[in-house]
This record gives structure tokens, sequence and C-alpha cells, in this order.
């Protein structure tokens, strides 16, 4: 018989539940789980901040389908660092674990360091918030967060633990360590469901889909990319979408979208839900029938109700909709309709071709872009980091294919550039990892660059510098006039040189044509680098800007 401490105990339920990695920041509640970890086998990758561990643990759930990211925080400030990246990771529907410290159990509301009621406070961005009391059943707790996590519409678990638990020892032959489940149901939707949704695009002329988040949590592109091959579907995708299906597919589009759901007369809504968006509903024609495809009976009907409704497993109802089909003898083809879009897509594209190949100085935001998109590979995973940069780098740089690129997703929060970065070194080493920055998201967890350099990670970064706050600047303008412009400004900081002081390689340009040259020497550096762009600071209304 031999003891093992409760922290083993944790380590060892989350490598069984196939945790590849640990995100943390080092706190005396958690120091158990961390040795645990060692003796468990599960690397740790410690940061600077506690929101960058969540966001870490969140981009690590995107990136590797059917396994659980986890982040480890000290209690008190450790939690409620960490609550904006458990919100970020509840709007993007992201199954993580979250183990948050606690003061002792045995000291419980006597007022111990950094004691407060942590499970009260994220229950409401979390799927399932709870503490456990007994050493022995920490295991268990951990198989009831990872399964709230996955089950349904995925989301983050926070599971709280406290010091004295942590630190109790019991032994080993006494705990039971549950079995873990951690790929998505793949539950089939009612057949007459499927059936109404196809005698509605019967009847279609000009559908319109947009997939997105759902899609990506059933693991289903393959079932996506099929069904839009066979019926020739116009497709866009949301942020979480981006990459299910190939920049290059000729059902895809991204610069049309507004056009084409004025137009359409059904909108097939995939995994995406109708928030601010899509205007809440009013984007498309109040004329047109809506198709919703979900995970969970309670998203359909959201801001407007459906006309047919599938419930399951999205990538099997792709699957039942072409089965479906065939066997009813239904033709889909929307070869006309989408080809008409692509006409007016190259079209849209043509009229910003100046700016693709404008030479002026400080740079065009728009060539910036395009020097990205002229650089990467398909071996690139690229992350957005910022507003309006990342806004316009979406019209020109392609998602080159699944799992390669990432965004906050719908909460908008800003510097998740590097947390997200060290997941995907982390995971990927072999890929180029390339972070799409606005100088003001830089500033949030650009410090982070220091966890890149102390764990040999490569990541590179490309920052637009305007010296603002740049989809605020323009509306503040707008509203309350030039000469009330207030907290908008920033400076044309030396972002380089930060990174360089941290460790890392710095570039800094103010041409377009030192871009190029720039992004090669900062990846053939081998360290952590950042390349700091001067870029046009436009005041009137960007086009394109989520407040244009």
């Amino acid at each position: 018989m031999s003891e093992v401490h409760g922290g083993r105990l944790a380590a060892r339920a989350l490598r069984e539940a196939g945790v590849g990695c640990i995100f943390t920041l080092t706190g005396g509640h958690v120091m158990a789980v961390h040795d645990g970890a060692l003796d468990e086998g599960i690397p740790i990758i410690d940061v600077r901040h506690e929101q960058a561990a969540v966001h870490a643990a969140d981009a690590y759930s995107r990136l590797n389908p059917g396994r659980i990211g986890c982040a480890v925080v000290t209690a008190g400030p450790g939690v409620t660092d960490g609550v904006t990246g458990i919100a970020n990771a509840w709007r993007a529907n992201s199954p993580i674990v979250v183990i948050g410290g606690q003061g002792p159990f045995a000291n419980l509301r006597r007022g111990s360091l950094q004691e407060m009621d942590h499970v009260g406070m994220v229950r409401p961005i979390s799927k399932w918030a709870d503490a456990c009391y007994q050493t022995e059943r920490i295991p268990e707790y951990v198989e009831l967060a990872v399964r709230h996590a996955v089950s349904g519409v995925p989301g983050p678990a926070f599971l709280e633990i406290p010091m004295d638990v942590l630190l109790g020892r019991v032994e080993q032959d006494s705990v039971r360590m549950p079995r873990f489940r951690t790929r998505p149901s793949r539950s089939i939707p009612e057949r007459a469901d499927v059936l109404e949704a196809l005698r509605i695009l019967e009847g279609a002329e000009r559908p319109v889909m947009m997939a997105g988040t759902a899609v990506k949590w059933s693991q289903g592109s393959a079932s996506l990319q099929r069904f839009v091959a066979e019926t020739r579907l116009p497709t866009f995708l949301n942020g979480m979408g981006r990459g299910q299906l190939r920049f290059d597919d000729p059902q895809f589009f991204n610069r049309v979208r507004k056009e084409a759901m004025e137009r359409c007369d059904v909108f097939v809504l995939a995994g995406s839900p109708l928030d601010f968006r899509l205007r809440f509903g009013a984007s498309i024609p109040a004329d047109a029938k809506i198709v919703q495809l979900e995970m969970d009976a309670t998203l359909v009907g959201q801001n407007r109700s459906a006309d047919a409704a599938i419930v399951g497993n999205l990538g099997v109802a792709f699957d039942e909709l072409l089965r479906a089909a065939k066997d009813e003898s239904i033709g889909l083809d929307f070869t006309g309709w989408r080809d008409e879009l692509r006409a007016r897509e190259n079209e849209i594209e043509a009229g910003f071709e100046s700016q693709l190949n404008s030479d002026e100085s400080p740079v065009d935001p728009l060539r910036l872009c395009r020097e990205i998109r002229d650089f990467i590979d398909e071996d690139t995973i690229l992350i957005g980091d910022g507003g309006d940069i990342v806004a316009q780098a979406a019209k020109v740089v392609p998602v080159m294919k699944e799992n390669c690129w990432m965004d906050p997703g719908p909460l908008g929060t800003l510097g998740v550039g590097m947390p997200f970065a060290l997941a995907a070194q982390h995971s990927f080493p072999d890929k180029k990892v390339l972070i799409i920055y606005g100088d003001g998201s830089f500033g949030l967890n650009g410090f982070e660059y220091d966890t890149a350099v102390r764990f040999g990670l490569p990541i590179v970064g490309i920052v637009g510098n305007d010296a603002a706050w740049g989809q605020m600047l323009r509306p503040y303008i707008g509203l309350y006039g030039n000469e009330r412009r207030v907290a908008v400004d920033l400076a044309y900081t030396r972002y380089d040189r930060v990174v360089e002081a941290l460790g890392g390689h710095g570039e800094y340009c103010e041409r377009p044509e030192e871009i190029r040259p720039a992004l090669e020497r900062a990846f053939a550096s081998g360290k952590p680098a950042l390349v700091n762009v001067k870029i046009r600071k436009d005041e009137g209304a960007m086009k394109g800007s989520t407040y244009a």
C-alpha cells in the first residue's frame, strides 16, 4: 500500500482525461497539482498572468479535437484574473477545465488568505462549477468537470479544490479512478426534421448558409465539405468556423455576405447564432425561410423563429441531409446562384486592388495584409488578436485549412494572441505560428513573450501599429467630434524593442517592401519574434470595421 497526495490524484485524473498540457501560474494553493503533474508526466507551461493560462487552455481545446484544455490557477486574484478567459471560452463553447485553489477547508469562512466564493462568481459563465472537499474524491470531481465540459454544447467547467484537500494523503487503492469520455456525441437528428429542411431547400432559388461554431465542435468539417460540394450551396463561415471549408473551395465566400443575405430566400444557419454579427436576425429578409442546424434544441429560434430545425451532431446532420435527398430523389443544385455570387465577389476584390498594392508610408493596412497573405503557407497557424486590423485581414488573408485560424470568438476579447500561440506552438512544434496583432491588443498580454522565450517557442507576431485604438477612434470622432477625442490614442511604440528586451527577436518596418524580408528574418531567427509595422492612422470610417 502507498499513499499519494491530492495534487497527484488531480494530475492523474487529468492525464486519464487526455490533458496534454497544464497552463498555470504558480501559487501556494495549487502547488500540489504541479508536483503531481511532474509524476504523471504532464508538461507544465507557466505564464505571467492567469488570464493567459485560461486563454491558452481555450486554444488547446480548439486545436486538439476531442481533448480537454486545462488551466490551474491559485485562489483569490488567481481565479479572478482567469475569469475573462473563462468567459471567452464560455462564448466560444470551448471545452476546458479550470482548477482553482482555495484556502484550507478546515478554515472555511474564517478569512483565509485569498479566500472568496469562486464557485458563485464563476457559475454564470461556465457549464458547471463546484468544489471538492474530500481528497479521495478528487478524480470523481475531475471527471464531473470533464463530462460537463464536453457534453451537449461544450464549454468551460470550473473545479475548486481547497489547499488542505490537495495536500491531504490517501491510500491509492482506496481511490476510484473513473473512466473519461471526451469525444462529442454523434447524436442523429430526427428523420422528419431532415425531410422538412430538404423540402424548404428544394424550393429555394437563392439559398445561403452561415456555418460556424457548432460545426467545429461537432467535428463536422468533412461532412460540411461533402454537403456543399454536392449542392453548390454558397457558404459563409463565422470566426470559429474559419477553415471548415478551404479558402479555395468554390462554395466558400467571404466578401459578398451582406448582398447575398439581402437577396436570399432561404437562410441555413448551421451552428452559428443569430447574434450581433447577423443583427439578431435582421440581416435576413423578413420573407426568407430559416433552416437551423444546432447541437441543442434550446438554441433553436433565438431572436427569430426557424421554419425547420435539425437538432443533433452537425456532421451527422449534413450526412443525413445527403442521405435523405438521395432516398427521396431530391436534387439540390445551386450552381447558377453560386456563380452569380462568385462574379460579384471577384468584382469586390478588384475594388481594393490599389490598396493591396499601395506603396505609401506609413503602410496601408490592406498592403500589410497582402504581405501576410503572400508569405504564409499551409503549415502556418494564424491567430487574430485585434480589432480593425483583424477585420481587414479577414478580407485578404486566406485560411488554408481547418485548425489554421483562431480569434477570440463572439466575446471579442483582446489579448488572446500570445496565449493562443503558446498552445498552438506547443501542440504543433513543426508549424509556423503567426499572430496578427493590433497595437492595442499587444499591450494586454504582450509580456507573454517572456513565456515563449523561457519555453523556446518560436512564435512570430506582426503588429499593425497605427498608434490608436482604431476601432474606437473612428466611431468616437464620428459621434462626438475630433475636438473631443479622448482615450483612443496610443503612441507609435517600439514593441519590437520590448520583445528584444525579453530575449526575443525584433523587427521594425515603415515601408511595405520591408515587411516580407522582416517576416523571413523573424522566422529564421528561431526565437519568439515581433515585426512592428507602422501603418496609416485612418480617422474616417474604415470599410469593414465593426463600427463603420
